[in-house]
């Protein structure tokens, strides 16, 4: 196991897999910019690294993405000024519902809690 962004990767995983897997904020598309950026193929597992490769790969998605926790803390600001700002997206999340004009006549059973009527 090596570890990228506080995370444990799985060696036997292909790099770019385990990164897209492992890593929030990392999907298909950044794990593979990842290994480009830092000259690895994407398709060698990570026991297959050497120290020195599984280091410039951290530092590739460490220097270029915001992933986890700060990318967490992102999100989560970005929700709460929408809160505080009043605005009809904000009080959706305020009030549990789906922000993103579904329907809730009938659906939305898991962002209104489960809720039986």
């Amino acid at each position: 196991m090596f570890r990228i962004a506080g995370v444990n990767l799985d060696e036997h995983q292909q790099v770019w897999n385990a990164l897209r897997r492992e890593i929030y904020g990392v999907g298909p598309v950044l794990a593979r910019k990842a290994c480009e950026l830092a000259k690895i193929d994407p398709v060698r597992k990570g026991k297959d690294l050497t120290e020195e490769e599984k280091e410039n790969l951290r530092l590739a998605v460490e220097k270029n993405f915001t992933v986890e926790g700060e990318l967490r803390r992102q999100v989560t600001g970005n929700i709460k000024a929408k809160i505080d700002n009043g605005s009809y997206v904000g009080s959706r999340h305020r009030r549990n519902l789906p922000s993103r004009g579904q329907r809730t006549h009938t659906n939305a059973r898991t962002r209104r809690k489960g809720k039986r009527v």
